[in-house]
């Protein structure tokens, strides 16, 4: 038996089914296109270039933006009723190919699952039928985290899943991605991963030599500037 629940989901899916949203875009969100550079996106939200986050530099250059939209309305003293709260954009070798998007649990309290479906699917069109999918590879952190996933949008270069996280307030979350940026970055990352253990024992070695170094040229300083002044 369908709980009430499941079956005003699968009404909103149907009733979707008979009309695509105009202009929907799977490789954007909002004005962020997926595959944009970080000089874009920084332009685009206002975000110094000097706040992008370096991940791993090597075998590729991953970096993380983190925006967070005005809570106020340009040139009123009103509340924004953006429901966003944070945004962060991933890029690999200068490419974007991740956006998370986290709304604020006060602008979404109180929506359901089937709130959330209807109005991402003005965006997306259709959710895609849930499918029971064997053999899949393991979740990525990001996946992880974001919680339980409520809807999927996507084709065979884009992927748009909807969460409801566990934590606290049971926030909602939109995670929009390019399919083959998104494979690589996950590669790239494990190697990084793999490559930070291997030099591991290597860079805790230079960074003793280097405090050792500095510990004798700091001692070395003193003595000068003591011995200068030292009367008995």
């Amino acid at each position: 038996m369908m709980n009430g629940r499941t079956l005003a989901i699968c009404a909103v899916g149907i009733t979707l089914l008979g009309h695509r949203a105009e202009g929907q875009d799977l490789s954007r969100y909002r004005t962020f296109e997926l595959g944009s550079a970080v000089a874009s996106i920084s332009t685009l939200t206002g975000v110094a270039s000097s706040e992008v986050k370096t991940i791993h530099q090597r075998p590729a250059l991953m970096q993380d933006l983190a925006w967070r939209p005005s809570r106020w309305v340009s040139g009123s003293s009103k509340n924004s009723t953006d429901p966003v709260d944070q945004v962060l954009f991933s890029f690999y070798n200068d490419q974007l190919f991740r956006i998370v998007v986290d709304y604020g649990h006060e602008r979404t309290e109180g929506m359901t699952d089937a709130d959330m479906i209807e109005a991402i699917s003005t965006s997306y069109g259709a959710p895609l039928a849930p499918t029971v999918r064997a053999g899949v590879r393991s979740p990525s952190r990001i996946e992880t985290e974001s919680g339980s996933p409520v809807a999927r949008w996507g084709d065979a270069e884009h992927a748009v899943v909807l969460y409801r996280t566990s934590s606290y307030g049971r926030a909602m979350r939109l995670v929009v991605t390019k399919v083959p940026l998104d494979e690589a970055a996950r590669k790239a990352d494990a190697q990084a991963v793999r490559l930070d253990d291997q030099e591991a024992p290597r860079r805790e070695l230079a960074r003793q030599k280097k405090e050792r170094e500095d510990g004798l040229d700091a001692a070395e300083k003193a003595r000068v500037t003591n011995k200068a002044v030292f009367r008995p």
